[in-house]
């Protein structure tokens, strides 16, 4: 038998980084090395989209007020003001806390857009996700829901898409009838995901003294929960201080009860009395803020009792994201 001569595999152009496009998990990477593309080119651009990113919104305004919109308010709409002018034939940007079907974004028949915060995102950065979210509403077309995706790793931010003079002004409410203008003529699939959405609604009011604190009511007992910009060390030092002292409640029957973590900040919590309303906790929670930033400033060790303090705020301590 003839002897099978030797099978040579031809040389594939050996390609610069930057030339290297993007093809399928399995398939072969383009640049030429003979491994499969996740495994090689493909392993840099994954770990981009997956990297968690601790502080999504710092740097927007109000990073507190896009925390709490994310994990802890039902209902809520903010006007959002981009860097650029807006596409023509759309008049408005809208961010929401949650969408019907839970759509991540939604261009309305006006032309105007909504956009989702409280979805699933498909990468580590929840910024990147609903930029590219954001960047797709604008140009689809007039009655269009907008399908979640896995952002490109090399997308923008809405850092750089959302105008940092603009104001963040939540607007909390009580229900989810902001989906739908013209109510009569929505979609049955529409209407029966807004009832269910209204019935979980927990009613939730924004204080209007400080930043980032909101109020809600639950059938036990009310609560304030209350996203800070501070480090949480520093922080948690300076609920301990005031926890020891006997001064880190909001007045009569309300209690410190711990705190948690969310996208980068920590969250403290109060339990209130179930007749204390919103309005009733404006004015100590003023008082509060007074209190925190004195004992912020302090940089005296903790003493035996804010130790212990500390201690009993950090076992209470849960991490939502």
């Amino acid at each position: 038998m003839a002897k099978k001569r030797p099978q040579t595999k031809a040389k594939q152009p050996q390609l610069k980084d930057g030339e290297i496009p993007v093809v399928g998990a399995r398939e072969p990477c383009p640049c030429g090395s003979g491994r499969r593309y996740k495994a090689c080119h493909g392993r840099a651009a994954a770990h981009a989209v997956t990297e968690l990113v601790q502080r999504p919104f710092e740097g927007l305004p109000s990073e507190g007020d896009w925390i709490a919109l994310r994990e802890l308010v039902p209902a809520a709409t903010v006007e959002l003001k981009l860097k650029e002018s807006l596409p023509e034939g759309v008049p408005s940007v809208t961010l929401a806390t949650v969408l019907p079907m839970a759509w991540p974004a939604l261009r309305r028949d006006d032309g105007s857009v909504l956009i989702g915060l409280q979805n699933d995102t498909a990468s580590g950065d929840i910024s990147r996700d609903l930029a590219d979210t954001l960047q797709r509403a604008l140009t689809a077309q007039p009655g269009t829901p907008i399908q979640g995706r896995r952002a490109p790793a090399d997308g923008p931010r809405l850092q750089e898409l959302l105008d940092p003079e603009g104001a963040f002004e939540p607007v909390v409410h009580s229900g989810f009838e902001f989906w739908v203008p013209d109510a009569e003529h929505s979609t049955p699939e529409v209407t029966a995901s807004l009832e269910r959405a209204n019935a979980a609604a927990i009613p939730t009011v924004k204080l209007s003294g400080v930043d980032a604190a909101y109020w809600c009511e639950t059938p036990d007992k009310n609560h304030l929960r209350w996203v800070m910009p501070y480090p949480e060390e520093q922080l948690l030092d300076a609920l301990a201080r005031l926890h020891a002292a006997g001064r880190s409640s909001l007045g009569e029957g309300t209690r410190l009860v711990g705190s948690f973590r969310a996208h980068g900040l920590t969250v403290p919590v109060w339990d209130l009395p179930t007749g204390v309303t919103a309005d009733d906790v404006e004015k100590p929670a003023a008082e509060f803020a007074e209190r925190l930033a004195t004992a912020l400033a302090s940089d005296a060790p903790l003493t035996p009792d804010e130790r212990r303090a500390r201690g009993g705020l950090t076992n209470r301590q849960v991490t939502l994201s």
